[in-house]
């Protein structure tokens, strides 16, 4: 079965880089030689938060350090968050 690959553009800016379906968005820039802002790597400490202003993640944890407020208001982790569509992000490049 052949995966998804998500385009995840990133404000302010003209950032741009692919993500399978099987990879954090983290994983994905790091990938495309995008550094992003991270330090725990398991969705806990919340260095990495950046709000989704289109698109849709899932987790590959059970529950990210998020409260259910913040996501419900677009706010992901994107060292747990997995694309699941294409995504436009407001995070800070390293």
């Amino acid at each position: 079965m052949a995966l998804h690959t998500y385009c995840i553009r990133m404000e302010p800016g003209e950032l741009e880089f692919a993500a399978a379906g099987d990879e954090s968005i983290l994983q994905a820039a790091e990938r495309a030689g995008i550094g992003l802002a991270s330090s725990c790597r398991n969705g806990t400490c919340r260095t990495c938060i950046g709000l989704m202003t289109q698109g849709s993640v899932r987790y590959a944890i059970e529950w990210p350090g998020l409260l259910a407020e913040e996501k419900r208001a677009g706010w992901i982790l994107p060292c747990v968050a997995v694309a699941t569509s294409d995504l436009t992000l407001q995070v800070s490049a390293l």
